[in-house]
């Protein structure tokens, strides 16, 4: 029986949850004030809310969930039994300008299983962005997930019509690829995501008259993946992340946490709770990019290789790196005070800059917006000090989340 394009967009956006990948921050600025239709950003961008709580202002969709590979994590493989839907590059062109009048979204997010071939699947998704670009003067925000199998060819010219593409480097560790998706091949993954790079980085540099070259993917790409599905554990992850960032220069790796489901592989292990650990991979890739943390130092407030379940990234190295505390706000250098648990980068920034005025007291703090509960048996100041609290054996205690009663219902 044929499926109505409602049924089949209710299959195909359900399916591309998985892809978690979809921010368009740091894409180009463009407008239709003098012709086109949409925005890439601005105050128009409509946000929505999925089921599973991930902000999204794009039409995210697969073209199709059917696929020729057989990846043991992925529902969509071949072997899968799902319902299975299509969308024609004119139908994907259609919707995405429909619910951008409609006000539903600020853009495009196109994903795809692999059908016939990558080349066959990739130059559908080409077309599309290309259609919406040159025939609809559609300047909304599009971002294309790439196939790192397609040709260098067709990867480029994707770059020129998408804002961001993103390549899956699917598993933290080479053999657990080779192992799960025997289809897929990681120095293909890195020869695509190297190409993204050298295309961009070429795209800025001016040409030989003087003149920009075309634009190409101006929001760079990222990556994403999956947590849980191979035994990698969390420090193996995050060194694995820090590699990405420095070798292809992404803007952002996503976490997606493996969940089994019903026809799923036995030999696929799961480490529990998936979400939340997730979450603190999340937490700990922040502290990375963004308070100057290196893998390392996240290291050390694991457990075997694991980021603590119960106390964010920053807290649970401070727990352990207790030397270090308790430091006088108004003169610690910045770095430290990045490392304080309940500062946050505008925290420490705003610290620093009125210390240069006067001496920072504990209701300064408070104003300025840091967290005094986790931050107080940790720093000083003029009228506080916390004494035995920092190096007390019960310090985890006051901030481990108490046990909750299970029910049977």
């Amino acid at each position: 029986m044929k499926r109505t394009l409602k049924e089949r967009l209710a299959i195909l956006s359900d399916a591309a949850k998985y892809d978690a990948s979809c921010a368009s921050s740091g894409g180009e600025k463009r407008n239709s004030t003098n012709g086109g239709i949409g925005s890439s950003g601005g105050s128009g961008i409509c946000h929505a809310y999925t089921p599973d709580g991930r902000c999204i202002s794009l039409l995210k969709i697969l073209m199709t969930n059917f696929c020729i590979f057989d990846c043991a994590y992925c529902i969509n493989r071949v072997s899968s039994n799902v319902e299975r839907a299509r969308f024609s590059v004119e139908e994907v062109v259609t919707l995405t300008l429909e619910f951008y009048r409609r006000n539903y979204i600020e853009g495009l997010f196109l994903s795809s299983g692999i059908i016939r071939s990558p080349d066959q699947t990739m130059a559908d998704m080409v077309r599309i962005a290309r259609t919406l670009r040159q025939q609809h003067q559609f300047k909304g925000y599009i971002h294309l997930k790439t196939i790192p199998d397609a040709s260098p060819e067709l990867i480029k010219e994707a770059g020129l019509w998408a804002d961001r593409l993103s390549i899956n480097v699917e598993l933290p560790q080479d053999a657990s690829l080779r192992q799960l998706a025997p289809e897929k091949r990681p120095e293909t993954i890195r020869a695509a995501m190297a190409q993204v790079r050298v295309e961009s980085e070429g795209a800025k540099e001016k040409t030989y008259t003087g003149r920009r070259s075309q634009r190409f993917a101006p929001a760079g790409q990222s990556t994403q993946m999956i947590i849980g599905a191979d035994g990698a554990d969390d420090v193996s992850i995050l060194n694995t992340a820090t590699r990405l960032y420095s070798g292809y220069k992404l803007k952002r790796v996503y976490y997606s946490a493996f969940s089994p489901i019903p026809d799923a592989s036995s030999a696929l292990p799961l480490i529990k709770p998936p979400l939340v650990r997730e979450h603190r991979l999340y937490q700990a890739d922040w502290l990375m990019r963004y308070y100057g943390f290196s893998s390392e130092e996240i290291a050390v407030g694991t457990r075997k290789g694991h980021l603590d379940l119960d106390l964010d990234p920053k807290l649970a190295w401070a727990l352990k790196q207790r030397a270090v505390f308790p430091l006088d706000i108004n003169v610690a250098p910045r770095e430290l005070l990045l490392r304080v648990p309940g500062f946050g980068v505008r925290t420490v920034d705003r610290i620093i800059e009125s210390r240069r005025h006067a001496l920072l007291r504990f209701g300064d703090l408070i104003r300025i917006g840091a967290s005094m509960k986790k931050a107080r048996p940790f720093i000083t100041t003029p009228d506080w000090t916390p004494g035995q609290l920092t190096d007390s054996p019960g310090l985890r205690a006051r901030f481990t989340p108490p046990p909750e009663q299970l029910t049977l219902l």
